[in-house]
């Protein structure tokens, strides 16, 4: 049988939204190519998921040894520089490892940028031309830049993570994930830390009263926090930046990180010229992440929709589309319940449906001062609090944790919300004991 096209299915990007289901779909089969100008792997373990975790690590560490007190003898400084070149040993390799994973299941990878000539036809940088069946939109997000004058001044979240000396004094412009996580690691590592903030509030995805417990604590630290900034301008002065705000103030600063937020990632990549439907939000897809131009799919972050912008979604949206393309099913997608954490110390983590949410629809909430039961007063947490969302019939609907352990808790509980288990089924579950697990469900 002759082909058509080059390919059965074309990737564009190659991060989590293509290689988590390209690599298995290569493997039943199907022709699959994937398109990449950068690092193989994308934004999650080159230059996000991966490093920062890896970068935050210490700061665990840290704050672990500050609230033992005397239990453990000596000081216990972050020394940024080792920690920068342990996370470059770290995800240094993946690239390399992803390459293999996708290679060794059938996939072709082309690098270079993408561009459509039509909905089967891309032109790739030093290739030529690349025709495919269907082709996958996987391109992700990249860095905001705020449009003042000196912007060029200002850098990204990969810069930051790449400093291998840390500058003494350290202004991050916005209060969202980078911006936050960012702060407590700078902040832990002994930097003069300030957050300028677009508005008054901070991590507005998450529980306010959990948020405020982490924002006055890293104000304790010394963290500074400005409120509805109106950043207008960064200037270079001599050995300095002038950072211009609010009614004409200016704060001097070593570096500037212009933390404003991720947007998608499609300059260039001509999809006017084809008719996909987009706008500064993303792609727009139907219930079979398809979008207007029958042939033509988009997955991850680059999507528009109401999901947060994490990896798992991205997973199993990719997943999905391994299953579709290569006929295990025929269905729409049902997105399970989403995660989420914010990496600040404590972290914050949620899933299901929210507080606020809870109570204009009357469900129930319970309330839990997790820093005053046993298995977090082993490592002294000071800071550790639950808002557990139930139904009348006691399915477990949502829930959120603040707490230095909140990832691993509502790791824990998600089986329960996700599969709707009753409360026999809940009295079921055996956790090990002790572990997270298992006071994640009997906190009394």
């Amino acid at each position: 049988m002759v082909r058509k096209y080059d390919y059965d299915v074309l990737y564009i990007g190659a991060g989590h939204a293509t290689f988590d289901g390209a690599a298995p779909l290569a493997k039943t089969g199907v022709k699959v190519g994937v398109i990449e100008s950068g690092l193989i792997g994308g934004t999650c373990p080159n230059r996000g998921c991966n490093a920062k975790i890896t970068l935050d690590e210490p700061v665990k560490m840290v704050r672990a040894s500050e609230r033992m007190g005397d239990i453990l003898k000596g000081d216990i400084q972050l020394n940024w520089t080792k920690n920068v070149e342990h996370k470059q040993e770290i995800i240094e390799h993946l690239p390399e490892d992803l390459t293999h994973r996708l290679e060794s299941g059938g996939a072709t990878i082309i690098k270079g940028h993408a561009t459509f000539k039509d909905n089967h036809t891309v032109i790739v940088d030093n290739v030529g031309e690349v025709t495919a069946e269907k082709i996958v939109i996987a391109t992700g997000l990249r860095p905001h830049r705020l449009d003042i004058p000196g912007t060029d001044l200002a850098h990204d979240s990969e810069d930051f993570m790449n400093l291998k000396n840390l500058p003494q004094k350290i202004t991050i412009i916005g209060s969202g994930y980078i911006g936050m996580e960012f702060a407590t690691m700078a902040n832990a590592a002994g930097a003069e830390v300030t957050v300028m903030l677009h508005s008054d509030k901070v991590l507005r995805d998450f529980y306010q009263p959990y948020v405020k417990l982490v924002v006055d604590d890293l104000k304790q630290r010394g963290v500074k926090f400005i409120e509805n900034s109106n950043v207008q301008a960064f200037e270079k002065l001599a050995d300095s930046y002038q950072v211009t705000y609010g009614d004409n103030q200016t704060l001097l600063t070593d570096w500037i990180l212009d933390a404003t937020g991720r947007i998608p990632n499609l300059d260039n990549l001509g999809l006017d010229k084809i008719g996909v439907k987009y706008d500064k939000h993303g792609v727009y897809v139907n219930d079979y992440l398809q979008t207007n131009v029958e042939n033509i799919y988009s997955a991850g972050d680059v999507v528009n929709n109401d999901l947060p912008k994490v990896t798992p979604a991205a997973f199993f949206e990719s997943k999905y589309l391994m299953k579709l393309f290569s006929g295990q099913t025929k269905e729409p997608i049902e997105m399970p319940v989403i995660p989420a954490v914010v990496f600040t110390s404590p972290r914050i983590a949620k899933a299901g449906v929210s507080v606020e949410t809870a109570k204009v629809k009357g469900y129930q909430i319970s309330e839990n001062d997790l820093a005053n039961y046993w298995y977090y007063k082993v490592d002294k947490e000071p800071i550790a609090q639950s808002r557990q969302i139930h139904d009348d019939e006691g399915h477990l609907l949502g829930v959120t944790e603040v707490s230095d352990q909140a990832q691993d808790a509502v790791n824990a509980l998600l089986p329960a919300i996700e599969f709707k288990l009753s409360p026999e089924q809940i009295g079921r579950l055996t956790s090990l004991f002790p572990t997270i697990g298992y006071a994640a469900w009997h906190r009394a």
